[in-house]
């Protein structure tokens, strides 16, 4: 449904016409995509946003740092977006320099439907944020920015994570939430 209202260059618009349309204030871009200026920016608008860069990968969902500017962190999208499997199945992702794709399963608990796009919950976004190495620099940024724009998170992660055994980075994400106030 929000897909009928972003546009995507090429389509029944060109790159030349939507660039035109931003500079007279119609469109604004979002993500992957064009948007009307006056439309209100939902996670479920900023998932659509995105969708372009999964519809060839069957069963993909957004994680990490994509996930926490979908849920309302940063004001842009990350430059590189990661993605797992949301069916059980491994992931057949093209050779992409913007896509990380993580191999662990998601369980049904942590996805949620966003705009018709499968994306990590908040709470399962932060701990993957926190505990999946360095090699993005950029995670921990990103974690502190979905805890800002939403607080309620760091409560409901530490229940999420209190209810786990302990595994990689378990200790990572308790570091964090404790430095914000909250008992893991």
């Amino acid at each position: 449904m929000l897909g009928a209202l972003l546009h995507r260059p090429g389509r029944r618009l060109s790159l030349t016409e939507l660039s035109a349309a931003r500079l007279d204030g119609d469109v604004v871009e979002l993500g992957e995509v064009y948007a009307p200026a006056d439309l209100v920016e939902t996670p479920a608008l900023r998932a659509a946003s995105l969708a372009p860069l999964i519809e060839t990968i069957r069963g993909a969902a957004f994680a990490g740092m994509s996930a926490a500017w979908i849920h309302g962190a940063g004001n842009a999208p990350p430059e590189v977006h990661e993605v797992q499997s949301a069916t059980g199945r491994r992931l057949r992702a093209p050779a992409n320099r913007r896509l990380i794709v993580h191999d662990p399963v998601l369980e049904p608990v942590d996805l949620q439907d966003l705009g018709g796009v499968a994306v990590t919950t908040p709470e399962r976004t932060l701990i993957d944020l926190l505990r999946w190495p360095a090699t993005q620099p950029g995670r921990r940024a990103w974690a502190r920015l979905l805890a800002e724009a939403e607080p309620s998170v760091l409560q409901r992660t530490a229940r999420r994570l209190a209810a786990t055994d302990q595994g990689p980075g378990h200790q990572r994400v308790a570091r964090f939430l404790a430095a914000h106030g909250v008992d893991a």
